[in-house]
């Protein structure tokens, strides 16, 4: 199985990282994709991608660190993406919950991060909370102005109609442990109707641990309860599941 976004440099793998990542294989994970959400964790995405053959880099400033983006960043992010590891620009997007940065500034990095990712030919990871309809705008907006680019939704929490307008604009969606949390009508709908050929599976660890290990940290290998939760509501074989997200994976990040 593929985890299309973790997180392995956060702090909370300090103390196990290596041995997390040393064990992947034999747990059923073959490739995982780190996620930069700062320029430190950008450079330790790609640091983490050249010492392990297993990992690969996506680069970017999260909407939270927006606030922080200069022409400096920029050239730093255009410096790292020159190693063969990174697979694309991410996560960016919008974050209308936490507003972390103002969100005029939000709008403009975002938009700046796209065509960043149009000038290196790399796809692009979006995040977005509570804040779908100004995302999709900029998103069907970059498409008109950049349309080689491919962007993949990443943890997806919006509605059934929403994925439908993001799937129109070629876009991809990656579904995580919230699809496996008893109450999560909308994410769980969502699994049920996306085509098969535009989803992909993550964790978002150390994040979001799904049922039933929900409120520990996440872990790459938890990939595989997403993967039999949405397999149980599409009524499908684990391994078929797999085998197609697997595929949509390495075909986003052109891997």
């Amino acid at each position: 199985m593929i985890d299309s976004h973790v997180h392995l440099d956060d702090p909370k793998f300090d103390y196990d990282r290596e041995d997390i990542i040393n064990s992947l294989k034999d747990r059923g994970i073959d490739r995982v994709y780190n996620i930069g959400a700062d320029l430190e964790s950008s450079i330790a995405s790609v640091s983490l991608a050249k010492k392990y053959d297993n990992i690969k880099a996506v680069i970017g400033i999260h909407p939270h660190d927006a606030i922080n983006y200069n022409d400096k960043v920029e050239e730093k992010l255009i410096d790292l993406a020159k190693d063969e590891n990174v697979r694309a620009i991410g996560e960016i997007g919008l974050d209308y919950y936490y507003d972390n940065s103002p969100r005029d500034i939000q709008v403009e990095v975002f938009k700046r991060q796209i065509e960043l990712a149009d000038k290196l030919n790399l796809p692009i990871v979006v995040h977005s909370r509570d804040a779908s309809e100004e995302t999709f705008n900029i998103i069907k907006e970059s498409k008109e102005k950049y349309p080689n680019l491919t962007f993949l939704i990443h943890c997806f929490s919006q509605s059934v109609e929403m994925m439908k307008r993001y799937i129109d604009q070629g876009c991809y969606i990656a579904l995580g442990g919230v699809v496996t949390f008893k109450n999560a009508k909308v994410p769980k709908e969502v699994a049920k109707e996306v085509p098969l050929n535009r989803l992909l599976l993550e964790t978002d660890c150390p994040y979001l641990a799904p049922t039933p290990m929900r409120g520990k940290r996440n872990e790459p290998y938890y990939v595989k309860y997403v993967a039999e939760e949405i397999a149980s509501i599409r009524n499908m074989e684990v391994k078929d599941l797999v085998e197609i997200t697997d595929a949509n994976t390495r075909r986003f990040y052109n891997d």
